[in-house]
């Protein structure tokens, strides 16, 4: 893997987990000694922050980690909405059955550990390999980029819900129904169910939000996942 390549990776986790917050600048003489590189690959790393929304110049400060709110919420998931059920539908028409039934299957495996309070960094995996087998199965290189940038910008969001136990076994139940319709290659099922899905999450995200956003003065970095909204 290219220096420059690792330092994306390393520096995009960082904000999205919540490491880098809000505000943070990304200085080049900190972050080269910290990853180990030198200068020329971290800028071009931090390029890639700024193209993809993570990072922004600021004026006397450098290039910092953007803000983010839930103000947002509405706004990104009116687009990944549109996307997600494309893709849905697109994917459910070259759906490897096999590959699908097995997500299913697993996603009904996880709902009794996550409503009896298992972390949930394990099911957060999970979606990941649903949306990578969507964004595969859905033959559409664009689609899939375009989903790949709202997504990062929802896992920053996560920080604003609280990790419920209840929901997360829910939503692994919504998650096993799209897969299940994805194996079973129908599109209209496949649309739907994401639909649904995505529109519980949103609710989920604005009804039961942290007390506190995810800024540069409040973010504990040992603070753990909260529920991602995928």
């Amino acid at each position: 893997m290219r220096a420059s390549d690792r330092a994306y990776r390393t520096l995009r986790q960082d904000i999205i987990e919540g490491h880098l917050p809000p505000g943070s600048v990304l200085g080049e003489v900190e972050q080269s000694e910290r990853l180990g590189l030198s200068r020329t690959p971290l800028r071009e790393a931090i390029g890639r922050l700024v193209a993809e929304g993570l990072a922004a110049p600021s004026t006397g400060r450098g290039t910092v980690v953007t803000e983010v709110s839930l103000a947002e919420a509405d706004a990104l998931f009116d687009l990944r909405t549109v996307l997600e059920v494309l893709a849905a539908r697109r994917a459910a028409e070259h759906a490897d059955p096999g590959v699908f039934s097995d997500l299913a299957a697993r996603f009904d495996a996880a709902v009794g550990p996550l409503r009896g309070g298992e972390d949930p960094a394990g099911y957060y995996r999970l979606t990941t390999e649903l949306d990578a087998a969507v964004d595969a199965a859905c033959a559409n290189a664009y689609l899939a980029q375009h989903l790949k940038s709202v997504r990062v910008h929802l896992d920053r969001l996560r920080r604003f819900s609280r990790n419920d136990p209840a929901r997360l076994s829910t939503s692994a139940t919504e998650h096993s129904a799209i897969a299940r319709a994805l194996a079973q290659r129908n599109p209209e099922l496949a649309a739907a169910t994401t639909t649904l899905h995505l529109h519980h999450a949103l609710d989920h995200l604005q009804s039961h939000q942290t007390a506190e956003p995810m800024t540069h003065q409040t973010t504990d970095q040992n603070t753990p996942p909260l529920e991602r909204t995928p």
